[in-house]
């Protein structure tokens, strides 16, 4: 019998403070990445909202794990890709450019990273994080409506 296989979608942001430099999160995984997680169906009962869409769920995952305040942009180009953090386990990842209403404040770090840190887009290439995730920061950087 044949079993549809299911993808985890986790909706990440790229997110630059006023000083112009990208939010970035440290993982479990010794990897840093781009602030943002997965979209919530929201409990039986509703007791909890479910994410209208992507950029939502974006927007409340960016402001749990930081505390900034985001609208989600445009989708960035060769943002969507397939990540293999662990042997078997492949997400979507799909990454939109932020717009950060709070630019000024300084980010807070929540219990689910280890290590919250604001970089410049040079200092980016020699970070231990995924390359996907560099080329949409830098597609960011590069995009006319940032």
């Amino acid at each position: 019998m044949y079993k549809p296989s299911l993808w985890p979608v986790s909706v990440k942001g790229v997110a630059l403070d006023s000083r112009d430099r990208v939010l970035l999160l440290h993982n479990e995984r010794d990897e840093w990445e781009l602030p943002g997680g997965r979209l919530e169906i929201g409990p039986p009962g509703g007791s909890a909202p479910a994410d209208h869409s992507p950029a939502t769920a974006l927007e409340r995952e960016l402001g749990e794990e930081t505390g900034w305040r985001v609208t989600a942009g445009p989708l960035l180009d060769e943002g969507t890709w397939i990540y293999e953090p662990l042997p078997g386990r492949r997400v979507l990842i799909v990454t939109y450019g932020c717009t950060v209403h709070t630019p000024d404040r300084a980010p807070v770090l929540s219990h689910e990273h280890q290590e919250i840190g604001l970089f410049h887009l040079h200092e980016v290439a020699a970070l231990a994080m995924p390359d996907s995730y560099k080329h949409s920061i830098a597609a960011w950087y590069a995009h006319p409506q940032r």
